[in-house]
């Protein structure tokens, strides 16, 4: 008998197509139609039953005290961010395959070379070994320090879940405002904010 491979091809897509509508019938009578193990559902198509603003992703840290966690310099020696505080500071969590955090950085090095004498910039790094964190930072003008979180322990401190994040903080350890992607505009308007707000 010889079948012709378009039809050999159309009757098992045929075969495989009853057998899945056959299986999902099945599927669906076994299983019922109830709710169970469904851990959330809408009550109307589009609608929720409560304000979406009101969900926190991540707390606000607005008037608290920098947390005081340890991290390592490029000999690996241990820092803790207590030592950061004395100036007003600018400090950028980041890393290399962050996207937003390649284009910030260009921004960052650009504000820091106009107002590094008033603020101090830090760059924290959690996941680059140091000589990427270094090479890539260098490769966008950034001079000023960079620490490795080698243990996410300032991170998890600040409850950081986003990248690029950026927190200015008083020269008395006040954090006075924290944010995601910046430009330089828009970090020079929070450097200029956190100056008049240092005391």
């Amino acid at each position: 008998m010889n079948i012709s491979r378009p039809r050999l091809l159309i009757g098992s897509l045929s075969v495989a197509l009853v057998l899945g509508v056959a299986g999902g019938l099945a599927w669906a009578q076994l299983t019922g139609d109830d709710d169970e193990g469904v851990d959330a559902s809408l009550d109307e198509p589009g609608v929720v039953d409560r304000e979406v603003s009101s969900i926190e992703t991540i707390p606000s840290l607005s008037g608290d005290r920098l947390p005081d966690a340890t991290v390592s310099d490029r000999e690996g020696a241990s820092i803790s961010t207590a030592s950061f505080v004395g100036q007003p500071l600018v400090i950028n969590f980041w890393f290399s395959t962050c996207v937003p955090c390649a284009k910030e950085l260009v921004d960052f090095a650009e504000v820091d070379a106009e107002v590094g004498d008033d603020v101090r910039f830090i760059g924290i790094n959690p996941f680059d070994s140091v000589p990427i964190m270094e090479r890539f930072a260098g490769e966008r003008g950034v001079t000023y320090d960079l620490f490795r979180d080698d243990d996410v322990e300032f991170q998890q401190a600040l409850e950081i879940a986003f990248f690029p994040y950026t927190l200015f903080v008083t020269s008395d350890g006040t954090i006075v405002e924290q944010t995601g992607v910046l430009d330089a505009d828009g970090l020079r308007e929070k450097v200029a904010n956190l100056l008049e707000n240092d005391t």
